[in-house]
């Protein structure tokens, strides 16, 4: 038996989960104190509070480092490279302290993983992370030359709830051609072919809004946008902290926008419910294009697939290009430790 730790980084949280080859035995989502978190300047600099919370959280659940075999953390904005688990290496770690696609909390997974995993002489691991890039490369192209389309989505949890529907389909992930559909605070629509996404709406700029991201906005009324007295860094944070579902209806929780639209029918979330379904449907519609429309499946997964009324909405746009398979929530803690226990058990992973 395999005991493998695994981290999970959000924004203002930390998962941590042990697993004993694939079953999990232990999840712990431990919050952290907003006040303590503005104290560090960069992202990065919270390593050591996080690796410290999280020493303390296992040894009060009865774990010591020493009884792990690995660790897994989630991999961030790292340099783009293809699906797969890899070991966390010295050229890891430098690249989560210069980031070159900029700072995000899943860059601190890895940099605790290893953190811990040295202590004890294991192996440390990251497993798809958010920059995995399969485009074909005419899928890079976009509109000018030199702004190349770039390769940003859930790989983490695509991935495995795509390996799960083939699972489900009777065959397997590198045979199928499926349309992969994360429904979370950000969204992303990935054309999965034969075991390789090659295409996909970018999280960070493109496709259809988010909770709170603008997706793909009007060029024109962007360039404005830049030129309005604004700085950089406001354009920045109201494309991808302010927009999307929030600008219209002032939250962020769709389950508020959801019960507004139907319960007290308020026009302005009805209005939103609707408009983030048709965007996504006409992402869905643009992939299933990239396949030529020779789709074994599409896969609804991430928090917003719960809602059946959302699906439903949807899946009335598409329904009729494959068989929907809802597989609601994220599989991200399996995911990385099944990926640990692969590297473990044939020694599949990769040098970054």
């Amino acid at each position: 038996m395999k005991r493998i730790l695994v981290i999970n980084p959000g924004a203002t949280s930390t998962k941590i989960a042990v697993y004993e080859d694939e079953n999990e035995v232990m999840r712990v989502g431990i919050d952290h104190d907003a006040a303590e978190m503005d104290k560090h300047e960069k992202i990065v600099d919270q390593m050591p509070f996080r690796r410290d919370i999280i020493m303390k959280t296992l040894e009060e659940k009865g774990f010591k480092l020493e009884d792990f075999d690995a660790i897994c953390g989630r991999g961030g904005l790292l340099k783009h490279i293809p699906s797969g688990t890899y070991k966390v290496t010295d050229a890891v770690i430098e690249d989560i302290k210069n980031p070159p696609y900029g700072e995000h909390a899943a860059n601190l997974g890895s940099y605790i993983s290893k953190e811990l995993a040295d202590k004890v002489g294991i192996p440390a691991f990251f497993v798809d992370p958010v920059a995995v890039d399969e485009l074909e490369d005419v899928a890079r192209y976009s509109g000018l030359k030199g702004m190349e389309r770039q390769s940003f989505w859930h790989a983490l949890n695509q991935k495995a709830v795509c390996r799960e529907a083939a699972k489900q389909i009777g065959k397997p992930y590198e045979e199928l051609n499926i349309i992969g559909v994360h429904l979370g605070g950000g969204v992303s629509v990935a054309a999965h072919k034969h075991g390789k996404t090659v295409d996909l709406n970018n999280v960070k700029d493109e496709g259809a809004m988010g909770m709170d991201r603008g997706g793909s906005l009007p060029a024109n009324a962007l360039v404005n946008l830049c030129y309005s007295g604004k700085t950089k860094d406001e354009v920045k944070r109201i494309i991808g902290r302010e927009a999307g579902v929030f600008s219209y209806t002032g939250t962020k929780d769709f389950r508020t926008v959801e019960n507004k639209a139907f319960d007290e029918h308020d026009e302005e979330c009805m209005g939103a419910f609707k408009a983030i379904a048709y965007q996504l449907a006409k992402d869905i519609g643009s992939m299933a294009a990239v396949l030529r429309f020779d789709v074994d499946a599409i896969v609804y997964t991430g928090g917003m697939a719960y809602s059946e009324r959302f699906c439903e909405e949807i899946t009335s746009y598409v329904g009729k290009i494959a068989p929907i398979i809802r597989i609601p929530g994220e599989e991200e803690m399996k995911a990385l430790a099944l990926g640990a226990l692969r590297a473990l058990n044939d020694g599949d992973y990769k040098n970054y």
